[in-house]
C-alpha cells in the first residue's frame, strides 16, 4: 500500500522527502489560511510569523497536491514529517481522504491545526497578516519568502488563492 501526504503550503515547494509521484488533489471540508504562529521556521517566541494550516471548514475544499512516497522510504518519510511538523505540537497528523484531479481517491497524511493550541491564531484580518509576514524571520528565514513561495506554487499550478496573492503583493509594498 502506497503511503501519500497532503501538501498546501511549503511542502508544495519543499517537500525535504523522495516523491514517487505527484498529483493536483482536493481535501474536502478545510481550508487553508495562515492561522498558526510561528515560533520556529517563520518566526520566533519574541517575534512570532505565520504559517499556513488547515482549518476546518464544514463547506470548504483545500487544492493542493498528494505526494506519494518512494517506496520504501515511508519510515524515514514519516519520522522526518513529524520532526518538521509536529515542532510545537500545533498541528495534529491525519490520514485524510484526497480527491485526485485523475479521479482517484487516497488516504493522505495530513497536518491540519489544532484549534486550541497556544499558536492558533484563526481570524486574523489581512492587513494585520501582511505586517506579521513582512517583519517575521525564522530558523529557516523570512516569513515573507514562505508567503511568495507557496502563493507563486500555487498559480503555478493553476490554483487560485485570492488571499494569498493579495498578501503576496502587500507584504512586497511593506518592504519596498
Amino acid at each position: 500500500m502506497s503511503m501519500w501526504v497532503f501538501g498546501y503550503g511549503s511542502l508544495l515547494w519543499n517537500p525535504g522527502f523522495e516523491v514517487a509521484e505527484q498529483v493536483r488533489g482536493t481535501l474536502p471540508g478545510w481550508a487553508r489560511s495562515f492561522c498558526m504562529r510561528s515560533i520556529h521556521h517563520r518566526g520566533s517566541e519574541i517575534e512570532p510569523g505565520l504559517v499556513l494550516a488547515l482549518d476546518a471548514a464544514a463547506h470548504a475544499a483545500c487544492d493542493g497536491v498528494a505526494l506519494r512516497v518512494a517506496p520504501g522510504t515511508e519510515e524515514t518519510t514519516l519520522a522526518y514529517l513529524r520532526e518538521r511538523e509536529l515542532i510545537s505540537s500545533a498541528y495534529l497528523e491525519k490520514m485524510l481522504h484526497v480527491d485526485l484531479s485523475d479521479n482517484r481517491r487516497v488516504e493522505a497524511v495530513t497536518y491540519v491545526i489544532d484549534p486550541d493550541h497556544v499558536q492558533y491564531c484563526g481570524g486574523l484580518p489581512l492587513e494585520e497578516q501582511a505586517q506579521i509576514i513582512a517583519h517575521a524571520h525564522g530558523g529557516r528565514g523570512p516569513n515573507s519568502e514562505y508567503l511568495y513561495n507557496t502563493a507563486q506554487h500555487l498559480t503555478d499550478m493553476g490554483v487560485a488563492d485570492p488571499d494569498l496573492d493579495w498578501l503576496s503583493r502587500r507584504v512586497a509594498a511593506i518592504l519596498a
